[in-house]
């Protein structure tokens, strides 16, 4: 823009200068010469006229093309992310992956701890569903066992798991026989021989 202005001072002291020099053969004397000079000095300064416009009209489209670069670079600097902030990014990046990864172990392992859970609820309820139908058939068995005692006036010793063995008590309650088999003793001979103690 300097240059451009000095040049500018330049053509205008030209310009200025021809218009002194028309100045000057106007008051000559020769008129011919003078007219010749004239003629050949007006056709000068219209030819620096018009170059100087045209050189004007160029500087400004220069000018405005100067203009148009520098507002490019200062968008595509503002656009355009440094190395250092692209490598902060690119950290951050990793990092929340790393996180990611990290979350999804989180994830399977409660997942599996969730399974390992919902397998021993099953189990759970596998189990008090068992316990519940023990104690069922336990009540018919005491029940039934109870039903028999009052028959038969048989009351076996249940904790004794390697002999058959109880007591026959009488009607009135008042006699009290024991009794005692070997388990190898066949059932049918067991019934015979308690049948008759009855």
């Amino acid at each position: 823009m300097a240059a451009g202005a000095g040049e500018s001072q330049e053509v205008e002291r030209l310009l200025s200068y021809a218009d002194d020099l028309l100045g000057v053969f106007r008051v000559s004397t020769d008129r011919d010469g003078n007219a010749q000079v004239g003629a050949g000095a007006r056709r000068l300064v219209s030819a620096c006229r018009s170059e100087y416009d045209d050189l004007e009209l160029q500087i400004k489209e220069y000018q405005e093309k100067i203009d148009s670069c520098k507002e490019k670079i200062g968008r595509a600097k503002v656009e355009t992310i440094a190395d250092d902030e692209l490598n902060a990014l690119q950290s951050k990046m990793e990092e929340k992956l790393q996180e990611e990864k990290q979350l999804r172990e989180e994830l399977r392992v409660v997942h599996d701890e969730l399974d390992d859970l919902d397998h021993q609820r099953v189990s759970i309820k596998e189990r008090t569903d068992a316990v519940k139908k023990k104690k069922k058939d336990t009540q018919k068995a005491k029940r039934m066992l109870s039903m028999c005692m009052s028959v038969t006036n048989i009351v076996p010793n249940l904790e004794d798991q390697d002999k058959v063995s109880g007591k026959i008590i009488d009607q009135n309650r008042r006699k009290i026989e024991n009794f005692e088999f070997e388990n190898t003793t066949p059932p049918v001979e067991i019934c015979d021989e308690l049948w008759k103690k009855i």
